[in-house]
Parts: C-alpha cells; structure tokens; sequence
C-alpha cells in the first residue's frame, strides 16, 4: 500500500498524471454549507490524478475510438420519468442562460433544458466546439464520465480522493490557495465574477469554460479542481458526513461514501435515479450565490443530469 512518503512509478503509457500523497486531513467543514459538516478525519493512500478536466480534444477521441453516445444525445425513457410532459421527452441537456432579471429563487429562471444541446454542441443546436477544444467536456453524465474512465484505463475519484488533492496539503485555510477569494485582485480559479446570475464583468465571450490551464496549478500540479466545471464522484449523495471517529485506531481509510438508497431526492418521490457527489464548484459559483469554491464544498447530482457547467477527470490509483 502506498504512504504519503512514498510516489509511485508513473503508471505505464498514461500521460498527464500528477501523483496526489496520500495522508490523513480533515475532511469537510463546519464552518460553511450544512451538507459539508461535520468535519472529520480520513486517511486516503496516494493515487495518480489527471492534472486537468477531461477536455472536448480528449473526449473526442474516446468517441471516434469507441462510437459513444452521451446520455445527452439519447431520447429519455418515459418509464424513468413519470409524470414528465410528452413534448419534454427529447435529447438535450440544461444549458444556463443569462436572464436580464430574475424574481425569486428559481433556478429556472436561468436554468434551460435546451433540445440538441450536448458535448459537441454546448449551446444547442447550431453551438460547435471551435475555439474550445481544450475547454472541459461538458454535457456528460455519470455514466459517459465512467465509459470514458474504463476506455482510458482508469477510475473516477471518491470524493475524499478529490477533496485531498483539491487541497493541495493545505488544510488550515479557507480556499485552496489561502484565505482570500482573489488574491491581490488577481482570480486564481474560473469563479464567476459581478452579481450572479444578472451582471457578470468578465470580458465578452469568458462568462463561460475557461481552457484547462489557463489559472496557475495547485501544489500538486493539479489545475481547475477548483473552478470552471463541478467534477463527478463516484460517491452516492448523503445530506452530512458520518460522524467523526471516536479514536484514532478508527478513521476511515480510503472512504466510498453512502448508500445508493439514501442518495433519492426527497422532493421528487416518484423518481428513483440515485445521485452522485459532484465537487470543485464552477464558472457559476459567486459570492452572492453557491459560494462552493471550496475543497470542502459539495453538490447532489442526478446520474442521468448532465448540464454546461459539469464534467469529469480520472484517477489510477496503486494496487496494494
């Protein structure tokens, strides 16, 4: 099994990893969003980690070697979704939309399900990839995440994996990078800047993805796990952490996360598709709204959902 001490031999014919040690941090907070609390130990062994987003170049490539069509491309089964209107049941994705002004909390409000939207075609249909081709992949469900991570020969993280290497073996400040959302007036990470979601001051044509490597990397050689797109898990959503271990002898090692079954979305009964832990926050995470630019932070995901701002990287972990 592999230490924090120790790095492994880069994994054969896999390029683009950055080895994340292994160790023992605490995970989650108590100090922010009630799912995030509460705060406790783990121990996570050392793994290899892609060091960007999985990008539309590397995504089109798995598609031409494997002929893979995303969840977003497919007719939705009515069976799954009961109730839903007939005229809804078409392909596409949820693409944000920037309102002028919005009236209340409904996400709705900003939140499209566009019909053609998908990975090639981001805002739906007559939208292509030119000039984004090593922007993240986005419109990709858990399951497209999980093809393209068994077609390259790798895994995607838990979520203490990510967490630990979103860190960046800081674990005593308030973002990954030190205790100031910018720094000097400088953004270190593709956050949404102005009042979420009516005014963005970004320059015309970057309210969006930002290409992999455009902000500096993290202490592990690791760049956007903070920032640009919410990354997929393999961790089933739970409402709070477990509690803490009462004694040393006890902390968990290399955590998987809940249960499928508590993973439901209360609010919608009649639904039965688990979800899964979605981490780093994205281009939409503001001050005023989802202050989840946080190693800590986490959102609930439908399997089936895939959205603009959502995509994916991978990791190997070392056989014991």
């Amino acid at each position: 099994m592999t230490h924090a001490t120790e790095v492994a031999d880069t994994p054969s014919g896999i390029e683009g990893l950055a080895w994340v040690p292994g160790r023992t941090f605490m995970m989650g907070s108590d100090s922010h969003y009630p799912e995030e609390a509460p705060a406790h130990p783990v121990t996570v062994d050392g793994f290899w980690m892609m060091e960007t987003p999985v990008t539309n170049r590397q995504f089109m490539k798995f598609v031409e070697a494997t002929g893979h069509v995303t969840v977003a491309e497919k007719v939705p089964d009515a069976k799954d979704y009961p109730g839903a209107l007939p005229e809804m049941l078409k392909a596409g994705s949820l693409v944000f939309v920037q309102p002028a002004r919005i009236s209340g909390p409904d996400i709705f409000q900003w939140w499209n399900y566009v019909f053609g939207a998908d990975w090639r075609h981001p805002l739906g249909a007559g939208s292509d990839l030119r000039g984004k081709l090593d922007h993240p992949v986005v419109h990709v469900a858990f399951a497209d995440a999980q093809a393209y991570a068994a077609w390259a020969g790798l895994d995607l993280p838990t979520e203490a994996e990510f967490e630990l290497a979103a860190r960046g073996g800081r674990d005593d400040t308030e973002f990954a990078w030190g205790n100031e959302l910018i720094p000097g007036g400088v953004p270190v990470a593709n956050t949404w800047q102005g009042m979420f979601p009516t005014q963005s001051t970004k320059p015309k044509g970057q309210e969006r993805t930002s290409a992999v490597r455009t902000f500096p990397a993290n202490p592990f050689g690791l760049y956007d796990l903070i920032g640009n797109v919410w990354e997929w898990t393999t961790d089933y959503w739970s409402t709070r952490h477990p509690q803490p271990a009462q004694r040393s002898c006890c902390i968990p090692v290399n955590p998987r996360g809940a249960a499928a079954e508590g993973s439901y979305d209360p609010q919608q009964p009649q639904i039965r598709i688990p979800r899964r832990v979605l981490k780093g926050g994205s281009h939409l995470c503001a001050p005023n709204y989802c202050r989840r630019y946080r190693p800590a932070a986490r959102h609930a995901e439908p399997e089936d959902t895939s959205t603009s701002h959502v995509g994916f990287r991978c990791v190997k972990r070392v056989a014991g």
